[in-house]
């Protein structure tokens, strides 16, 4: 085992890339709890940021998983949502790392909601901040225009971007980088394969170790 992270209490958000069983909720945990840190990891099918922030319902599930068990999945039906803050009290992590993005990406519109992107990002990291505890922002990868998701590259460029000027005091973890347009296939357009999602939890976690001076500055 690595000891990177030890000593970490992380909790981990995420959209539907976290809800699925064989999605990150299984790579991105598992690689964090192997570089030291306890881990403590909720998704939500669809969620944007702003719905950590306010009580609502997500349409099609969630899932969760803490330390070494198994993830708990409930798909495919109505939810309500997680509230950081109620997390944040459970828990107490010192670091939180968000993956939000595909959901407010606004993917097949012609423009992106830039104004209510920044909006609900800076009022999530704020939320973090104001607990005390540090924050790392996942962007997102790439996918398929041609699928029901209209996820074109483009798009997920310019979210990037936006995302990366956004989200402090959040750290930003530029997923773009890790995989070219196309390398991780997808199964719809949107989520990727189970070695996909493997590849990508462990370039997170990677991405995270190498923050970590960063994260220890007060």
């Amino acid at each position: 085992m690595n000891t990177a992270l030890a000593g970490l209490v992380i909790l981990v958000l995420g959209d539907s890339h976290m809800a699925g069983s064989n999605y990150l909720i299984s790579s991105l945990h598992d690689a964090l709890i192997n570089e030291g840190a306890s881990v403590n990891s909720y998704g939500m099918c669809g969620a944007s940021a702003d719905a950590w922030l306010n009580k609502t319902t997500v349409s099609c599930g969630r899932a969760e998983r803490h330390d070494k068990a198994g993830p708990i999945v409930d798909m495919g039906k109505q939810a309500y949502t997680w509230q950081i803050n109620e997390l944040i009290a459970k828990h107490h992590p010192n670091l939180v790392i968000v993956e939000a993005a595909d959901a407010m990406a606004g993917y097949g519109s012609p423009q992106m909601p830039r104004a209510w992107i920044y909006e609900q990002t800076h009022a999530l990291a704020g939320r973090i901040a104001a607990s005390g505890a540090k924050c790392v922002w996942v962007g997102p990868v790439y996918g398929a225009a041609n699928s029901p998701y209209h996820k074109d590259d483009q798009r997920v460029q310019e979210l990037s971007q936006f995302l990366s000027q956004s989200v402090a005091p959040c750290l930003y973890i530029d997923s773009t980088r890790f995989a070219q347009p196309g390398q991780w296939p997808t199964t719809d357009g949107q989520h990727l394969t189970s070695t996909g999602y493997k590849a990508w939890g462990q370039d997170i976690a990677n991405a995270v170790a190498q923050m970590k001076g960063q994260l220890a500055e007060k």
